[in-house]
């Protein structure tokens, strides 16, 4: 679809990119084009003026997410640059605005800096706050929903919608927010606390994260849900793949990673199709040993 007729946009738009370099795994095909806005105002035109039937897809930067061989249909948007990852913090208040393009850490570490605490758990997602809002992003006992105020976005349209908390209702990885939206700003509620004590709290934080996971590899972050037992416990999906017998399992260049059963590995010239068949590979031995179906965390996109 390289023939697609498309607005004239300030930023970029490439077309035929291939998004390999855009993910944390190093895998996938092309996006027919890919957009780098200039600004929000260049996207929202871009939305408004771009025709009803061409899919719009979303990429942050690509940590929990596996891109298909074949390429994404349509247009891949990304919001790269300072413009889109602002940070402002009200130390009065204790409330942090983000831009959607902010990675997580920088969040924590802006929010630490003032002494407001509550968002240290950012400090171990390996992504955007435009992604922690999408899927309500949590670890170590917190998650998104925990802090968010107010968050507001563009529609398909190009029109500006605005959301409260209650509005986007949060579950376990997901949130209820029917269309799609591309954020572009959130209002975290934080607490008053001194920078010593939130930085502390952070470095407990990535010290245990890089000490259980393979974050030095080429992986996706936590590949499945953990999933709720038949009397209704959580259960650790780690732990069902590892007795599953999984852990180090490959699949051409994918590998199950031996530090951490929950995560997928590129141990050089993976595929797309190897990374998301191990993980189908490993969803089949645990539904045969457990009797349970495991859910994807990590979002798969793109033509197979």
């Amino acid at each position: 679809m390289s023939d697609l007729d498309l607005p004239q946009v300030r930023g970029q738009l490439l077309r035929g990119e291939s998004l390999a370099p855009f993910t944390w795994f190093r895998v996938g095909g092309p996006a027919d084009a890919l957009f780098l806005p200039a600004d929000q105002e260049d996207l929202s035109g871009f939305l408004r003026a771009l025709p009803d039937d061409i899919p719009v897809t979303v990429l942050g930067v690509g940590s929990n997410v596996i891109v298909r061989d074949g390429g994404v249909p349509g247009v891949v948007v990304r919001l790269a640059g300072r413009q889109f990852a602002q940070v402002h913090v009200e130390e009065e208040s204790g409330r942090v605005i983000a831009g959607a393009g902010a990675l997580d850490s920088m969040v924590a570490k802006a929010a630490a800096k003032a002494g407001i605490g509550g968002l240290e758990f950012f400090a171990g997602i390996p992504g955007t706050i435009g992604g922690a809002l999408t899927m309500n992003a949590g670890c170590y006992g917190s998650e998104t929903k925990d802090i968010l105020v107010t968050a507001w976005g563009y529609d398909r349209g190009g029109e500006m919608r605005v959301f409260e908390n209650a509005d986007f209702g949060f579950s376990y990885r997901r949130n209820a927010i029917a269309g799609q939206i591309i954020w572009q700003q959130a209002v975290f509620q934080g607490v008053r606390s001194t920078a010593e004590a939130v930085t502390a709290r952070m470095a407990e934080i990535t010290a245990t994260r890089e000490a259980s996971q393979p974050i030095r590899e080429k992986t996706g972050g936590s590949t499945f849900k953990n999933p709720i037992g038949p009397d209704g416990q959580k259960l650790s999906a780690w732990k069902l793949n590892d007795e599953a017998g999984m852990r180090g399992f490959r699949r051409g260049g994918a590998q199950v990673s031996e530090k951490h059963a929950n995560f997928l590995i590129n141990t050089g010239e993976a595929t797309a199709a190897d990374i998301e068949g191990l993980g189908e590979d490993v969803r089949a031995a645990v539904k045969a040993k457990h009797g349970i179906e495991l859910e994807w965390e990590i979002k798969r996109i793109g033509r197979r």
